[in-house]
């Protein structure tokens, strides 16, 4: 199924990542670097680690057969190190001997995910710095596009597109941070031996760790992490909060797209968005398949943070429910941002339809302003008493609001006709945007 819809769902550079081979890959990158790390430590023979490493390459083990094995040894490593050990003993039988030496199949399959993650994560990162551009872009084009602010799905007040979308850009900067700190702190090599305490290895256990972190790029741990599972799941957690920020973004311009609105538009692009029987429909096609990721990734999170209670040295099954989540949370965010990318690359904003809507309810959206400006000498509640009154009978009436206040005794006590056209002005209605807008860019350059 997931082929099916790869190209809707997900971003495909970061599903090839998440392959029964790349994976393989991953845990043959583990053996090498164990090897090699355990020679220049003396743990094992130079000769037979160079025979090793260059025996762990995709093209000698049989994929297919270490999946049919899979069910019998519980895991991955375990068919995994057995090809690995036939294959160097068909080119030295004194190697095969030191094949996965000391390690454990958790610490293969662990630092084999971290790798995973962490080429995922860079892939992400680089998505969202693209994602972080574009909503730059839209903010400058729609800077002063004045439009409706809604609240509870109701007319509230006026804002401009371009707060709307810094609104968007801030989530997305503070999760781009958060993606940029796991990448810092929380891909760690994992090596402890059976139960974490690297018996195995004399007492040359933490240089040989402290050797693969440097051969693959990894940090090193304080202690092997085989039950402390808090890493691997602020991992999930903050990807959680990513494709809630995209869900966000996504849910606004899918509202906006409505028949009844018609504000904004997913890129018109030849074959995209139709309908099988409605010739007029134009779908919100990308918001669909972000806000379907971004329906599935709580649960699964949920799930990486139920795994956390695990028993003693070695789970039983918590660790093993790791494997599929995390690799489901990690692809769903990446489709969910990589469509971001897609439908903010020429969204499509309607500025005369803004403009058109902000007027829907005869003036009723400057309400406020009014009030605010009666407050000052009449009080707030009575302010707003007496606008509450206009209101109901602008719209008994079907009358624009205007008319009424500039009629009413109380308003024309404090408030001359020239103010009342400034303040049912939708230009000076929108506070201080600019300089919102100004801070939420700022960040980005930080």
């Amino acid at each position: 199924m997931q082929r099916l819809y790869e190209n809707l769902f997900y971003s495909k550079p970061v599903n090839e990542l998440f392959t029964a081979e790349s994976f393989v890959q991953y845990m043959l990158q583990f053996e090498a670097a164990l090897a090699k790390a355990q020679a220049i430590h003396n743990l094992i023979p130079a000769s037979e680690a160079t025979v090793i490493e260059t025996n762990c390459i995709l093209a000698n083990i049989d994929v297919e057969a270490l999946i049919t094995a899979v069910a019998a040894g519980g895991n991955a490593a375990i068919p995994l190190v057995k090809q690995l050990t036939q294959a160097v003993k068909a080119r030295d039988a004194e190697g095969a001997k030191y094949v996965h030496f000391g390690a454990t199949s958790q610490d293969t399959i662990d630092t084999a995910m971290v790798l995973q993650l962490q080429a995922a994560l860079k892939l992400i990162d680089t998505d969202l710095q693209q994602l972080i551009h574009q909503l730059v872009l839209l903010i400058e084009w729609h800077r002063n596009t004045i439009m409706t602010g809604r609240s509870f799905m109701q007319h509230a007040r006026p804002v401009t597109f371009g707060f709307k979308v810094a609104g968007w850009l801030d989530g997305i900067v503070r999760s781009k941070k958060r993606v940029e700190k796991l990448l810092a702190e929380n891909m760690v090599l994992q090596l402890g031996g059976a139960v974490g305490t690297l018996s195995g290895m004399e007492d040359k256990g933490l240089q040989v760790a402290e050797t693969m972190c440097s051969i693959l790029q990894l940090s090193e741990p304080t202690i092997a992490w085989h039950t402390q599972r808090d890493q691997l799941t602020e991992i999930a957690t903050t990807l959680g909060i990513l494709t809630g920020s995209v869900g966000k973004i996504a849910k606004d311009i899918s509202l906006l797209m409505q028949t009844e609105i018609a504000e904004v538009f997913e890129p018109d692009v030849a074959g995209k968005g139709g309908s099988s029987t409605m010739p007029h429909k134009r779908n919100p096609v990308s918001c669909i398949a972000i806000l379907s990721n971004v329906s599935r990734v709580p649960a699964l999170v949920s799930t990486m943070l139920s795994c956390m209670v695990q028993d003693h040295e070695r789970a039983t099954g918590n660790w093993h429910a790791e494997w599929e989540t995390l690799a489901d949370i990690v692809q769903l965010t990446a489709g969910a941002v990589h469509q971001a990318c897609i439908v903010t690359n020429g969204l499509e904003v309607d500025t005369e339809k803004m403009l058109e809507n902000i007027e829907l309810t005869n003036g009723l959206i400057y309400a406020e302003n009014i009030s605010l400006a009666l407050a000052k000498d009449i009080g707030k509640e009575t302010a707003h008493i007496l606008m509450e009154k206009l209101c109901k009978e602008a719209m008994e009436l079907k009358i624009p609001l205007k008319e009424l206040v500039k009629k009413n005794d109380v308003v024309a006590k404090y408030i001359s006709l020239a103010q009342v056209d400034d303040l049912f002005n939708p230009a000076n209605s929108i506070g201080i945007s600019a300089v919102l807008i100004d801070r939420v860019i700022n960040e980005t350059k930080k």
